[in-house]
């Protein structure tokens, strides 16, 4: 939310400057997340008034305006293109030496054969707005000469306030300003809001037949409206600081109560309204029309304002076009209801869509809050457009209305969770400055909330609100006293937090990434995968739950390579989601992503990419961990959709697949237009979790030998069947066993490859003799030649 400070100070008298304000909110829990000013430097720009406008002479589109700019300026004239220039209106006149913020820098300068003295402005080339609606007319109240900056009060900041759901009560100027209040002890200072007299007799039937999600609905006719008025400046210059654009003047009147009172509010051409108005859940089937183009279809769990024959709006988060508001309405229904948070929470987020309306509403709006907000609008709208207002009607179900229950509030316990006690008048004080009710008692206090405060409902959330308006800075720093006590960590009991310092051991850096992801990239992941699609996804491209964690690491990869990050080593621990025969599947993993080089850059060496081995390396290292590294096999998986296929292994834990690790598929390189290879590895959590017993070996005392032998083998031939016919025949006198070269070349014969391997052996009772070496060696490779077809290379 956005507002302006000027605004806020006619609220509530500050002295404080907008940091330290911003400061001070912060400090109690309202974050002020940005301070910008409203406008840019507009020096050299100033009122002018048009005196007259002739058609240039020598250019159809062009005009002549001549301009009264006050002293000591004078009478100016001024070659414009704005169509909507007319006699007598007051616009901005950048004078010669002015630079628009647009960048560009004003002079005399002679157009057709005229010379232009200065430049007539519209808003966007103030840089007020967008809008490209012609020169801005800055209205009656101002005079020539003055400075634009003045005449616009743009000696202004805004503050951008990002709030915490529970606090939907600070969503205006008036909630910020009564919490400023209390922070500061400042008076409270509300413009007067007498209610408007009905001058006629017109209203509307109401029914409510939705009572849980409405149960208050008040409404009020206004007729005889000036189609052609339009919203005067001061207002349209608030909602812009508001970040709102001026759009009718009926509307921006709602919008402008919004953003003051809190109080969401719509407003229906009355001309285009049927029979009674209807508060109900929609019908299935039905259709609406909103006032963004879009249509939609209704549920039944959606609650829709109606007329005798269709849905009008989809209430609390926005009108129907049928029933909109425009040039040629002169009557309206005004419409401020209290919508329950269950009946408008997640319905715009399952439409894909997000409104002031809804973030409000969702929140929590003031029950008691309908009719003054109405009556504010009612007299707003009279003001800029005239009318004939009806008497406010109303459609009241007091058991939906939300009830404040008191909370009982304990000293003691005030100073248990603060390390400190309260003056019982402090205590007193501070809840009556939030606007609650307080009556002592012997233990302590009843404490009633307002209205507004639907968050207050335990005895710690009053502790909570004093410690912020005492101030979290004044409160004792007071170590906890518990005891220390040093846990046992069982070397055959792997956890988490052992993984994660392996990873962080091993140069890579954990990422939490979301668990919902475009739909588009988990499909090119796990095109067979049957993805749960969120009903109310936050965003199109965040509406299912992930079937692998390899979408959002790469997103992380994508994040940080537009960063500039060109060598990341990351990893994730967290579950993943998928629909099964009939039920829903969630399972932890472990994945990790390797992009750029294998070593960081340093003077001596020169690291070239990492590469498939770097991976494995790693994920050999997790599996040693939890003591796999001999279970679990590696074998290729050239079938993966996401790898390429002669670079994919998955791991094998007996005859069960745990894991997949490899190079992205050059193809999904391409799609995410990503320059170097990736590599990906992902595995089950719950293996690497199991307890194992660890077995300690004495190291032996008797020399070790070691054997190199070189066998050929056919192409097709994985490392991994021969390194296993070996580590069998070898038996238990294998203590180590290295593949160190490969051959594929002059005299090997085509299609095949040797393989050169080093065999360490050793006895922890014995000294070797040659003979028991020369009959390991004649085993293994009498075995390698009958399952194998390899020869020993001579």
């Amino acid at each position: 939310m956005k507002i302006s400070y000027q605004w806020l100070r006619e609220w509530v008298p500050l002295r404080l400057s907008e940091r330290d304000l911003a400061e001070r909110l912060t400090l109690a829990g309202i974050e002020v997340a940005a301070i910008e000013p409203v406008a840019p430097d507009l020096d050299k720009v100033v009122v002018a008034r048009i005196l007259t406008v002739t058609p240039h002479p020598q250019a159809d589109p062009l005009r002549l305006c001549h301009v009264d700019a006050g002293k000591p300026t004078g009478i100016r004239e001024i070659v414009c293109g704005a169509s909507n220039a007319e006699a007598g209106m007051h616009v901005p006149l950048a004078l010669p030496g002015a630079t628009l913020p647009v960048g560009k820098t004003i002079s005399e300068t002679e157009i057709r054969g005229i010379r232009s003295h200065g430049m007539l402005c519209s808003s966007a080339e103030l840089g007020l707005d967008d809008s490209a609606g012609g020169l801005l007319d800055l209205g009656p109240d101002v005079h020539p000469g003055q400075p634009l900056s003045v005449a616009l009060a743009l000696n202004d900041s805004t503050l951008e306030i990002e709030l915490t759901p529970n606090r939907g009560d600070c969503l205006s100027i008036a909630g910020l300003a009564r919490e400023i209040a209390a922070l500061t002890g400042a008076r409270l200072r509300r413009p007067a809001m007498a209610a408007v007299k009905p001058a006629g007799r017109t209203n509307r039937l109401v029914q409510l037949k939705a009572t849980g999600a409405c149960p208050r609905y008040v409404g009020r006719i206004i007729e005889n409206i000036d189609p052609r008025a339009k919203t005067q400046l001061w207002m349209r210059e608030r909602l812009r600081r508001g970040g709102l654009r001026a759009i009718h003047p009926v509307v921006d009147v709602t919008n402008y109560v919004m953003l003051e009172l809190g109080q969401p509010m719509h407003a229906f051409d009355l001309a285009r309204l049927d029979g009674a108005i209807q508060v109900r859940l929609a019908k299935s089937g039905e259709q609406l029309r909103l006032l963004d183009g879009q249509t939609i279809k209704l549920s039944s769990q959606m609650l829709v304002i109606a007329d005798q024959k269709r849905p009008l709006a989809l209430a609390g988060i926005m009108g129907g076009m049928d029933s909109a508001v425009g040039a040629q309405t002169t009557s309206i229904l005004l419409e401020s209801a209290f919508f329950s948070p269950e009946a408008v929470a997640g319905r715009a987020r399952a439409l894909g869509l997000h409104t002031d309306s809804s973030h409000r509403f969702e929140r929590g709006v003031d029950p008691a809050l309908q009719r003054l907000a109405i009556e504010r609008a009612t007299r707003l709208i009279l003001d800029i457009a005239g009318g004939r207002p009806g008497p406010v009607f109303e459609k009241l179900h007091k058991p939906g209305m939300p009830k404040t229950k008191p909370v009982d509030l304990r000293a003691a316990r005030i100073t248990r969770l603060l390390g400190m006690s309260l003056p019982a008048m402090q205590v007193s004080k501070i809840l009556s400055a939030l606007n609650m009710t307080v009556k002592r008692t012997a233990a302590g206090w009843r404490v009633i909330p307002p209205s507004f405060r639907f968050d207050i409902t335990r005895e710690v959330d009053l502790v909570e609100e004093l410690a912020r308006v005492h101030g979290y800075a004044n409160l004792p720093a007071r170590s906890p006293l518990a005891m220390i006590r040093s846990m046992p960590a069982p070397e055959g009991l792997p956890s988490e937090s052992r993984l994660r310092r392996l990873m962080t051991d091993r140069d890579f850096q954990e990422v939490i990434t979301y668990s919902f992801v475009d739909p588009e990239l988990n499909r090119m992941i796990q095109p067979s995968a049957k993805p749960i699609v969120l009903s109310n996804p936050i965003s199109a491209d965040m509406s299912v739950m992930r079937s692998s964690l390899w979408p959002g690491l790469l997103q992380s990869l994508q994040h940080n390579l537009n960063r500039q990050q060109l060598r990341l080593r990351l990893f994730e621990i967290g579950r993943c989601f998928e629909r099964g025969q009939g039920s829903l599947r969630q399972d932890k993993r472990i994945g990790a992503l390797v992009y750029g080089a294998a070593l960081p850059e340093q003077w001596g060496v020169s690291p070239g990419a990492a590469d498939f081995y770097d991976l494995k390396s790693d994920a050999e290292a997790l599996l040693g961990l939890a003591g796999l590294r001999d279970r679990v096999r590696f074998e290729p998986f050239a079938e993966h959709p996401a790898l390429h296929p002669g670079q994919a292994a998955k791991l094998m834990l007996g005859q069960n697949q745990i894991g997949q690790m490899g190079v992205l598929h050059p193809a999904l390189k391409t799609s995410l237009k990503l320059d170097g290879d990736v590599l990906l590895f992902e595995a089950l959590l719950e293996p690497f979790l199991t307890p194992f017993a660890p077995k300690f070996s004495e190291l032996s005392k008797y020399p070790s030998i070691r054997r190199d032998i070189a066998v050929v083998v056919g192409l097709d031939i994985a490392l991994q069947k021969v390194l296993d016919i070996i580590k069998v025949e070898a038996g238990y006198l294998l203590i180590d066993l290295q593949l160190f070269d490969e051959y594929r070349g002059k005299g090997i014969d085509s299609g095949r490859k040797s393989l050169a391997l080093g065999l360490t052996l050793q006895d922890s009772s014995r000294t070797l003799k040659d003979s028991d070496v020369e009959g390991v060696i004649q085993r293994v490779v009498s075995a390698l030649e009958s399952r194998l077809g390899a020869k020993l290379r001579q």
